[in-house]
Parts: structure tokens; sequence; C-alpha cells
């Protein structure tokens, strides 16, 4: 850590910043260090001991500050190694008019893709699954989870499923789901998405290498076929930090309204 840097906690000691808990001062201090790039991403902070000497504070108020910058993604703990700078994340528009799979999307921006599978076979369906998908519980659904990478950063968890019946072997599929239904005839032509904000679990977050209980998306989209069959049931978690959802909105002229 530089010496511009150590003197953020030296500083702290010093300020008449009365009314404000210590945490949430040493917190703002800190923070602001890693916006004017006294710290940077990927640098080291001194131990919670080395930080209440030079702050002149608790080793308490030290923990309670690092823990909600930690939450916060500003800084992640690593076990054994103490606590860094977390790296900075270059935000991704995906635009909510053009339905396109993940591979795609990544591919148009120059981003490196890859996916870890977390899991591909036949079930028995689920009663959400039977009514989305219109299956019977004699049929089986295949499922396809996939965590999504992009330039080696985890940024979504994707859960699909489909009719056996059209993807009777979900081994079969390469990099792109999409691309595999569109050999079959099977590619969806529209979708409808609905989008909400989702506080991250304790599993899902180790996937994506965030702090647990940060800020996620969750999408839930159900896909159709030109002829209007359900064809996919998909359900996501993006990374907050990581999205930006953009749509373009028209404003509807009077000859327009109500209108199907």
């Amino acid at each position: 850590m530089s010496e511009a840097a150590d003197q953020i906690f030296a500083t702290l000691r010093h300020q008449a910043q009365s009314g404000a808990p210590l945490y949430l001062q040493l917190r703002k201090s800190i923070e602001d260090a890693v916006n004017r790039g006294l710290i940077g991403p990927g640098d080291a902070l001194p131990s919670e001991r080395d930080i209440a000497t030079k702050a002149d504070i608790s080793r308490v108020t030290v923990r309670k500050a690092v823990q909600d910058l930690v939450k916060g993604g500003i800084l992640v703990q690593r076990h054994g190694s103490g606590t860094f700078v977390a790296p900075r994340m270059e935000r991704v528009e995906q635009s909510l008019s053009r339905l396109t799979s993940f591979t795609e999307d990544m591919a148009r921006r120059g981003m490196v893709v890859r996916s870890a599978w977390l899991d591909r076979g036949l079930y028995a369906p689920s009663p959400d699954e039977m009514m989305v998908l219109g299956l019977s519980s004699s049929e089986l659904v295949a499922r396809v989870a996939r965590l999504r990478i992009a330039n080696d950063t985890p940024l979504a968890i994707e859960r699909a499923s489909l009719s056996a019946s059209v993807l009777p072997d979900p081994a079969d599929i390469g990099s792109s789901l999409y691309a595999a239904l569109e050999l079959t005839g099977n590619r969806p032509v529209r979708a409808v998405q609905r989008i909400s904000a989702a506080n991250l679990g304790d599993s899902d977050a180790r996937l994506l290498e965030v702090p647990p209980g940060i800020a996620g998306l969750h999408i839930e989209r159900i896909s159709y076929l030109a002829s209007g069959k359900v064809i996919e049931f998909t359900r996501s978690i993006y990374r907050g930090d990581a999205y930006d959802f953009v749509a373009e909105l028209r404003l509807t002229g009077p000859s327009e309204e109500g209108r199907p």
C-alpha cells in the first residue's frame, strides 16, 4: 500500500467529523481513497489491527466498516490472504428489445466467452415447468444450467428448461443452446422477460465470486416459436454490478392508442 493511501487512516484520527459513527467515517475514507485512485484494484489493505492503530479506533469499528464495503462490492476478502480492493467491473449493456443468446451477445462485444456446466440432464418436471412448458407429469424435462463467463469474469447463472421432446440429449449442446435449437428448427423468435431485484444466496454468490447478500438481477424468460408454442423456460441470476439492461421507449401517438 502506498504512503499516500496509508495516510487515509492517520488522517481519520485527526478529522473532526462529529455526528457520523466512526465506522461510517472509516468506510467513507476507504471508499474515497478507492475512487481517487490512492488504492487500486487488487491492492491489499493493512490488517484490522494496523488500521485500528493508525486510525486510533477499535478493531470492532474497523471490522464493521470493512464488512460494509465488502457487501457493497468495494472490497473483497480472501480467506487466509486478507482484504483487497475489488477489481473494477466493466459494465455490460444488454438491449431488452433483441432476443439473442449470451454467446452471441458477448461475441459482438469482442469478449472471450466460456461456460462452466452446472447441470444438464433429463428430469421429472416441476409444477412450474409443467405449467409453463405444457408438460404432463409422465413427460421429461431437459434442464441446462451454466455459469456464463466473459473475459474470465463470471457474469450470470442461467438455468434453462425445455421439453425433452425438443432436447432429448442435453449433453449434445455445445457453446450455445440457441445454436443447437436452430439446427432442429426450434430456435425461439420472441420472448417475454420478467426482471426483478434479488439478493444473492450463498451458493449463487460463490459461483459469481461476489459477497453473499449482494444485489443481483433475477430474470425469468419464457421463449416462443413462431407458432406461439412455448419452447424455453429460463431462470437466470445476473451480477448487479456488471449488467445494465436497456430498453427503447416510444411515445404512443393518439392514432395508435387502443390498437391491439
